[in-house]
């Protein structure tokens, strides 16, 4: 063994000089020391998703909430024709807009309120047609069968095309005498007596129910179509074996597993339908018939025909609180339920 294979002794440590300084608390020697983060890891967590959510709501707010802002202010005011260029100098006028609003007996209230009704008639008719085709051709396309993807696709046209062009197109097909609807029905299957009008009278009510029906029953559809997915196929097969038809499992199944999807389908399709401006005024202009005077439409009309952005105004905030006043009444039921059945 070599001098340089001989182990030498530790050498000792050196006692501390007393001019030293005494050594700093400081991490365990071999452990590495990790930066403090600025900000609790609980407190970025929480403010991650809002940090998100930030240019959504700053465009929300710049897009909707503050021209609901400006149309609240301009219910107070009476802002005619003479201060639409200096809205902000037009009088105040308090409540007495809404005053004339609700004045069922007068001309003013007593048109609002028809159109109420024709509104809350056109949203029940539409909703409940487009949930029960948007269901019933979810529930048929989960076969299998060949061409199922082709149609599936088809079904998708109508919400996928452009609102204007697909109005546009209706109101050609309606028309009276050069309409491809009464070359059908009249001419070519001989169901009617005579060419009908389907724009004007009290059938520009049905055609306008069509009409949405075949907008918006395509957007139930996928959405139930997505939800039937997730019911598992076990279920639809134990009740075979139990016995169970075609309408007791739709009963006991479907219906039961898509409740709360239909819950915020409903709502949604309540609302856009209620709301609805583009369909009737494609097909009607400025001046709608009275069994198709939706609210929408009525409030355009009491506001730009007449010139008169108060009264208009004081209209769209009650209709406002109505929606409000609906939506928070149907949350509250449907919350209700879903408790009572967990």
């Amino acid at each position: 063994m070599t001098a340089l294979d001989t182990p030498h002794p530790p050498h000792p440590p050196h006692p501390p000089h007393p001019g030293d300084a005494a050594p700093a608390d400081g991490p365990e020697p071999g452990r590495r020391s990790r930066p403090r983060p600025r900000l609790p890891a609980r407190l970025r967590r929480a403010g991650l998703p809002y940090l998100l959510l930030l240019p959504a709501l700053l465009l929300e707010l710049l897009v909707h909430l503050v021209p609901m802002a400006v149309g609240i202010v301009m219910s107070f005011k009476e802002l005619t024709q003479q201060y639409i260029r200096t809205w902000g100098d037009a009088p105040w006028a308090g409540l007495a807009n809404f005053r004339v609003a609700v004045d069922f007996d007068a001309p003013v209230g007593e048109a609002l309120l028809r159109s109420f009704g024709v509104t809350c008639a056109f949203t029940v008719l539409s909703v409940g047609l487009a949930w029960v085709v948007g269901m019933a051709a979810a529930v048929l396309m989960q076969e299998n069968f060949r061409g199922r993807g082709l149609l599936r696709a088809l079904f998708l046209v109508p919400y996928a095309l452009p609102v204007y062009a697909a109005v546009i197109t209706w109101s050609f097909m309606l028309q009276r005498d050069n309409g491809l609807v009464n070359h059908v029905l009249h001419e070519q299957l001989g169901l009617t007596d005579s060419p009908t009008f389907w724009l004007i009278g009290d059938n520009s009510f049905v055609s306008l129910v069509v009409v949405s029906v075949w907008r918006t029953w395509p957007f139930a559809f996928l959405i139930l179509m997505a939800a039937l997915q997730n019911i598992p196929r076990e279920l639809y097969e134990a009740a075979q074996v139990d016995g169970a038809g075609i309408r007791q499992q739709l009963r006991r199944i479907t219906l039961p597993s898509l409740r709360p999807v239909n819950q915020v389908l409903v709502l949604v399709l309540f609302l856009w339908t209620f709301n609805d401006f583009n369909v009737p005024y494609l097909l009607f202009g400025k001046a709608p018939p009275e069994s198709a005077d939706l609210i929408s439409l009525h409030i355009y009309q009491s506001s730009f025909a007449t010139w008169d952005f108060g009264a208009g105004s004081a209209m769209s905030v009650l209709l406002l609180l109505f929606l409000l006043v609906v939506t928070a009444g149907y949350l509250l039921v449907t919350g209700r339920g879903r408790k009572h059945d967990g």
